[in-house]
């Protein structure tokens, strides 16, 4: 006789939270103080739990900061503004979205990736592989954005595909949001409407 392996959703439902516990009082922790001048002791106890609890729910402080920065890499806006760029045939509508997508995901998540991440980051080896696969993700989006250009023969005679992936990146990466929302003090909407605008001017032949 084979034993049925139990499942008990409010056990589960009591692990989520005691999850997102842990990760909120982290991300407090790490906001206020800095990556490195937190403890996974202070961790564990502004999260009400045991610190062996931290170490099964999460992990370590890497494992911790790896887990912050996962809703920012996955956000459904990426794949919501790609989709859009695929069925648009509007040049000028194609780069809109991409400014108002990577607007959206940035504005989310603003506290943790400007605060902790661009600010004050992490020296993790950990930590720089998830931001290094992010970034190259980001680029890969981007691709997506400026093969759609090209199918529309929309580019700028003197803009190839490579170029415009550059410009994009320049333009829509994340340092452009950090330059001008984070350290120039701008409104989200003034750079996106900024930014769109830039990225029309230097890429389609009639912007």
């Amino acid at each position: 006789m084979t034993s049925r392996k139990y499942h008990s959703p409010l056990r589960a439902h009591s692990a989520a939270s005691t999850r997102e516990a842990i990760l909120n009082s982290a991300q407090a922790l790490f906001l206020a103080r800095g990556y490195a001048g937190v403890t996974i002791g202070e961790i564990a106890e502004a999260g009400k739990v045991a610190v062996p609890t931290v170490y099964s729910s999460v992990g370590n402080k890497p494992k911790i900061l790896t887990a912050l920065l996962e809703p920012a890499l996955t956000d459904p806006a990426i794949a919501d503004s790609l989709a859009a760029v695929g069925t648009s045939d509007d040049p000028r509508a194609v780069i809109e979205l991409t400014a108002a997508g990577t607007r959206l995901t940035h504005e989310r998540h603003w506290e943790l990736v400007y605060g902790l991440f661009y600010r004050d980051p992490p020296g993790e080896p950990a930590v720089k592989a998830v931001l290094d696969k992010g970034a190259d993700d980001y680029v890969q989006a981007l691709n997506r954005v400026a093969d759609r250009l090209v199918a529309l023969d929309a580019l700028r005679s003197e803009v190839g595909r490579a170029e415009a992936v550059d410009v994009l990146w320049f333009l829509l990466g994340p340092h452009a949001w950090i330059t001008l929302v984070g350290e120039r003090g701008w409104a989200f909407d003034r750079a996106q409407t900024w930014i769109a605008r830039a990225a029309c001017r230097e890429l389609l032949e009639q912007a």
